[in-house]
């Protein structure tokens, strides 16, 4: 594979463009080219942001339709609406109850293309842990359990540690570990 090409894909204050960024950072802390674009909607109010990353040798920043090796949604919805980046064989990671993941009018899409999906109430975690807008982090925490991307975990929390803050690592990092747990949890691991 020549490039891993990544969408995320949420609501503004979600926090896509710091999930991005410690994505980008992390790969390039290992020495893969990366390439990015962002699209805003109205963000300060909510609205659509979606953020395309390759990861190595591509060309252009913009992740084409049908490419997309996976997908990270902070938002059900954006998720759906974001469904026909994926490639075929690819992976989406969703903030969602997983009980009612995915939705039945679109399993059949996902059936047909192979993509595998899994569902965390990021959301949830990071609320309990007191940090209600670092669902990212929870998520993200959770991607990492299933070893799928090009960045491990210990390379993502090396990047928390530096990109958060000081008065927010300590939260970051638990907010992570906690999305971690789960899915190693549900992986079996």
């Amino acid at each position: 594979m020549d490039s891993v090409d990544i969408v995320l894909c949420g609501l503004g204050g979600q926090g896509i463009l710091f999930m991005t960024r410690v994505i980008a950072q992390a790969a390039l802390d290992k020495g893969l080219n990366i390439m990015g674009a962002e699209t805003h909607g109205m963000a300060q109010r909510g609205g659509s942001v979606v953020s395309h990353l390759r990861l190595g040798q591509a060309q252009g920043s913009l992740v084409r339709t049908g490419s997309a090796h996976f997908l990270l949604g902070l938002d059900e919805n954006e998720a759906y609406r974001n469904l026909p980046f994926l490639a075929k064989g690819a992976s989406m990671y969703v903030n969602a109850d997983p009980k009612n993941f995915p939705r039945q009018e679109v399993r059949d899409f996902l059936a047909k293309r192979n993509v595998t999906y899994h569902a965390i109430p990021a959301g949830n975690i990071a609320m309990a842990l007191s940090a209600p807008q670092s669902s990212n982090l929870a998520l993200l925490g959770y991607f990492s359990a299933f070893s799928e991307g090009p960045v491990s975990k210990g390379e993502f929390v090396a990047t928390i540690e530096r990109l958060s803050p000081e008065r927010y690592r300590e939260k970051n990092l638990e907010i992570f570990e906690a999305g971690l747990s789960r899915g190693l949890e549900e992986k079996g691991a």
